[in-house]
């Protein structure tokens, strides 16, 4: 008696704990129905809201009604749905021959593939911008990012409104005033500009009321007797160099930033936007069309003749219209070459005693877009495009000379305000934009790596 009854207890408890030998209805095709064509679901894809439809059916309704939305219940989605592949798996293993008929079905439709390759590529320039999203509002560092740029705004803000407000009307320089009328304030005030040690003669100058008529007439001769008494023999050199240069204009050379902004309003203008965007074609412009007042104190500056003439002033640098030797121009077409940001870099370094926050400006710029033309070199390498090279510079000379040439035409018709408007929000906020942007390829590169 008690062992058919154990047998048949035991029978029981090994069907409860097993759940495979347990009854369970059969699974229907209708289970796994699709809301909007009703029937089986091919590549199910799940909304936010809980909904699966096919993803042909989802990117019909998507191409008719231009909503991002579920057709069943009408909540938006967020991002871009994608196939849910444990539930797509489940039903190809369950019904694979429905499956099967309804491809063949999809693959015959010409509305169906022409929705979906549309829908795809909604998906593909939707996907960086969830992407870059995704990052900021997961990082925590984001908050400590933003407020770096925040201050950075705030000095380039600061720096503007200084620049505009103190210095003086870039009317009353003395590049726009002619010499015969300089005072003999003024003729200090272009002394003084010449150099630190300048300032030695600027109380002899003083006593000797020295305007703009009587400077036009001194020679070599008389800065070295008494009243006036410039023994150095470098310095004396410096003047005259420089006083031949007035007279050659009739004006003051432009010797600073301002100065040659203010002389030459659109080049600037021109360079600052070229020598950001095309570091080599702005040089090129220089060495061709600019190539005794601007280049060559550019390449003795950045390539100086000697390595000891550290400590020569940088007004004799710009004061130095020699030809360059075979060792500059070696050492200029290397940095051209691979390094042309640098040579910004270099130049603005040399000028931080002259324009101290601008220059720092500048360095930071042109680390920042040597960084990125380095990522452009990479994304390039990395995807096998370097056959494409040459084309692509080809496309950016044509792109660069067309807007030069554009900008040529109707410079005349362009406010001042807005010239300058341009030219300062590319010397102070370009370098926070490109912080910004530099982050970005540094968090795809992570991304492209993980």
């Amino acid at each position: 008696m008690e062992g058919p009854a154990q047998n048949d207890l035991n029978k029981m408890t090994h069907e409860e704990g097993d759940p495979l030998k347990s009854t369970t209805p059969q699974i229907s095709v209708s289970e796994f129905s699709c809301h909007c064509c009703y029937d089986i679901l091919v590549n199910p894809t799940t909304l936010n809201c809980g909904h699966s439809f096919c993803r042909h059916c989802l990117a019909l309704w998507w191409a008719s009604s231009k909503k991002t939305e579920c057709p069943e219940c009408r909540e938006k989605w967020e991002g871009f749905p994608k196939v849910n592949i444990l539930l797509r798996d489940a039903i190809e293993k369950l019904f694979p021959d429905a499956i099967r008929m309804r491809f063949e079905d999809i693959q015959q439709n010409n509305d169906i593939i022409q929705s979906l390759a549309a829908f795809h590529k909604y998906g593909s320039d939707q996907a960086p911008l969830a992407t870059n999203t995704g990052r900021v509002n997961a990082q925590r560092g984001g908050g400590f990012f933003s407020g770096v740029l925040t201050a950075l705004t705030g000095v380039a803000v600061v720096l503007l409104v200084y620049h505009w407000s103190s210095r003086e009307s870039e009317h009353d320089l003395l590049v726009h005033k002619a010499v015969t009328k300089w005072t003999a304030e003024e003729v200090v005030l272009w002394l003084e500009q010449l150099g630190p040690w300048a300032s030695l003669y600027r109380d002899r100058f003083l006593s000797e009321r020295v305007n703009g008529r009587l400077l036009l007439t001194l020679t070599e001769e008389e800065f070295s007797r008494a009243l006036y008494n410039i023994e150095n023999s470098s310095h004396r050199r410096a003047i005259l160099l420089e006083l031949e240069r007035v007279k050659a204009l009739g004006v003051k050379p432009p010797q600073n930033l301002w100065e040659y902004k203010a002389v030459n309003p659109g080049r600037s203008l021109f360079l600052l936007y070229a020598l950001k965007s095309s570091p080599r074609l702005g040089l090129l412009y220089l060495y061709l069309f600019d190539y005794t007042d601007t280049f060559l104190p550019f390449i003795h500056t950045i390539c100086p003749l000697q390595e000891d003439n550290s400590g020569e002033d940088i007004i004799t640098k710009l004061l130095d219209l020699r030809e360059p030797t075979w060792k500059q121009w070696r050492e200029f077409l290397v940095k051209y070459s691979f390094l042309p940001y640098q040579l910004i870099a270099e130049f603005a370094w040399d000028w931080l005693e002259v324009h101290y926050w601008t220059s720092r400006f500048l360095i930071v710029n042109a680390m920042l877009l040597s960084v990125l033309e380095l990522f452009s070199f990479w994304r390039i390498w990395s995807r096998s495009e370097l056959k494409t090279v040459p084309q692509r510079m080809w496309s950016h000379f044509w792109k660069v000379s067309t807007q030069g040439l554009f900008v040529a035409m109707f410079w005349p018709l362009i406010p001042q305000f807005v010239c300058n408007c341009l030219f300062y929000w590319a010397l102070y906020f370009n370098p926070i934009i490109n912080i910004d942007l530099v982050v970005k390829e540094v968090r795809r590169l992570e991304t492209q790596v993980l």
